[in-house]
C-alpha cells in the first residue's frame, strides 16, 4: 500500500460532515446521531447502514410512507420498505428498491437506479442513469449525471461531475485498507467506495479508488483518479 497516512482526528464523521452544525445544515437528527455513534464513516456502511435505514422507515406508519410526488412510470420494489417524504419527486423511469429513505425535496430523476440501503437527505439529487446502493447522501448532495455511488457517503452540498464513478471493490476482492495514524487499518469491508466531506466536488469522468476519502471542500479534477486521502 503506497498511501500517505492521515491523523484519525481529521476524518471523523463529526469533522467531515460538520455534525455540530447539523440543524443549520438540515441534517436529520436521526442521521446525525447515527453518524456520531459510528465515529468513522466506514463504520456507518454495510449492515449498520441497512439497519439504520430500516429503523428510519419502520418509525413511520405504512400509510404515511409515500408522501412525495411519484410518477406512475416509476418502479418501486419492496414498496413497503420505501419512504418518500413530502416535497420529494420521483420522475418517470426511476427504479427504487427498499429499504430506501428519500427525504423532503429530494429528487430521483428519470433513469436513476436506487438499489436499496440508501438514505437520501433533504434536497439531494440522484440523477439520470445514476446508480446508488448502500450509501448516504447528506442534504443537497448531488449525484446528478451518469454516476456510480456504491457504499459511499456524500457530504452536505457535495457535487459529482458527470460520469464520476466511486469504485467500491478491489480487483482482488480483499478488504479495503486505509492508512491512519501511520498504521494500516483494515476497515473490515470488501465494499467501500468513497467518503466526500462537506462541499467536496469531483470533475467530469473522474474515478475514486475504493476507500478514498476527500476532506471537506476538496476537489478531484476532471479525468483524474484518486487514491487514499485528498486534502486541500
Amino acid at each position: 500500500m503506497n498511501r500517505i497516512s492521515i491523523e484519525s482526528k481529521f476524518i471523523t464523521n463529526e469533522i467531515l460532515f460538520e455534525l455540530k452544525r447539523a440543524e443549520e445544515l438540515k441534517i436529520a437528527k436521526d442521521l446525525q446521531e447515527f453518524l456520531l455513534q459510528s465515529e468513522f464513516p466506514w463504520r456507518a456502511l454495510g449492515k449498520p447502514l441497512t439497519q439504520f435505514v430500516e429503523n428510519c422507515i419502520n418509525k413511520i406508519d405504512k400509510s404515511e410512507r409515500i408522501k412525495g410526488k411519484v410518477s406512475d412510470q416509476a418502479y418501486l420494489e419492496n414498496k413497503e420498505q420505501i419512504v418518500i417524504c413530502e416535497g420529494a419527486v420521483v420522475e418517470p423511469g426511476a427504479y427504487i428498491a427498499g429499504p430506501t429513505f428519500i427525504g423532503p425535496n429530494a429528487i430521483v430523476r428519470h433513469g436513476a437506479y436506487v438499489r436499496g440501503s440508501v438514505y437520501i437527505s433533504e434536497g439531494a439529487v440522484v440523477g439520470h442513469t445514476t446508480e446508488c446502493k448502500g450509501s448516504i447522501l447528506l442534504p443537497f448532495a448531488k449525484a446528478a449525471h451518469f454516476n456510480y455511488v456504491g457504499d459511499s457517503i456524500l457530504g452536505y452540498d457535495c457535487n459529482l461531475g458527470a460520469g464520476t464513478k466511486l469504485a467500491n471493490l478491489k480487483m482482488n476482492h480483499k478488504n479495503i485498507i486505509i492508512a491512519l495514524d501511520n498504521k494500516k487499518v483494515d476497515t473490515g469491508l470488501k465494499k467501500f467506495g468513497a467518503i466526500l466531506g462537506n462541499r467536496a466536488q469531483t470533475g467530469c469522468n473522474s474515478v475514486t479508488n475504493p476507500g478514498s476519502i476527500m476532506l471537506p471542500e476538496t476537489v478531484l479534477l476532471p479525468n483524474h483518479t484518486s487514491l487514499g486521502v485528498i486534502r486541500r
